[in-house]
């Protein structure tokens, strides 16, 4: 298996998840039909099937182009069935899919929508969050609470560490500055910055990323933690209310 990424509009990411054996594909969150649909012919893959995390727009405006063009099935949560796209399969936590002879576990993840999906392929330890996890950051709260969020990302969190992130923006740059404002004496932040900052110079993306190096610099991975607390005023609160104050501040964020 390997994944295939699709940048459309200005920093989204559209992913590709490939079985090299069959050249066969699914289609994760379609913000745009026509790059997709490009890259398909381009690598002469076969699309079988798409898989959406969430409703908002840029996740989704390319769904119904790309179901027609290539009879796809479209598979989403069934709580959301009301506002997405159509459906061919309406999915919910803890349900697995089999396609291309892999199994997919669904994860709810609610916070930046209520009925947020992530899917995750535990045999090749690859992770599609959507909105809800991005490199060193995570979605904004549109329809879930700060405690829903928190639950989300500790359930992400527990996955392998070797895990491969595939989020869907390319945010890992501007989030790092963030971090840095959190936690400014983390020596594994600094040295992902650094990285990052390669990256952007050759105009490469920062994902996918490994799950224990997101573990050990994003800051709202790290809620829990007593340094953390202590770092934004919060010493001995629950994680949850870290959680907040830290979304707060990444909200009023400038830098």
């Amino acid at each position: 298996m390997r994944v295939q990424s699709v940048l459309v509009f200005n920093d989204n990411y559209v992913h590709l998840l490939i079985d090299e054996a069959t050249s066969e594909a699914v289609i994760v969150d379609p913000g745009e039909a026509e790059s997709v649909g490009a890259t398909l012919a381009r690598l002469k893959l076969r699309a079988m099937a798409i898989l959406i995390t969430h409703h908002h727009p840029d996740h989704v405006e390319g769904v119904e182009a790309l179901r027609q063009a290539h009879g796809l099935r479209v598979i989403g949560a069934k709580a959301d069935a009301h506002r997405l796209p159509h459906l061919d399969q309406g999915v919910a936590d803890g349900d697995t899919l089999d396609l291309l002879g892999q199994k997919i576990r669904v994860l709810a993840v609610p916070g930046h929508t209520a009925n947020h999906l992530a899917y995750w392929l535990e045999d090749a330890r690859i992770l599609f969050p959507g909105d809800t996890l991005f490199g060193m950051g995570c979605g904004r709260l549109f329809e879930g609470t700060a405690a829903q969020m928190w639950d989300s990302l500790s359930r992400l969190k527990a996955l392998p560490g070797e895990t491969l992130v595939y989020c869907a923006h390319e945010y890992t740059a501007a989030n790092g500055r963030f971090a840095r404002t959190i936690e400014g004496a983390n020596p594994r932040l600094d040295a992902r910055l650094a990285d990052t900052a390669a990256l952007v110079a050759k105009r490469l993306p920062s994902v996918p990323f490994r799950l224990d190096l997101d573990c050990e610099t994003n800051p709202f991975l790290r809620a829990d933690r007593a340094d953390v607390a202590q770092a934004v005023g919060l010493a001995g609160a629950p994680p949850a209310q870290v959680f907040a104050e830290i979304r707060a501040r990444k909200d009023r964020f400038k830098g």
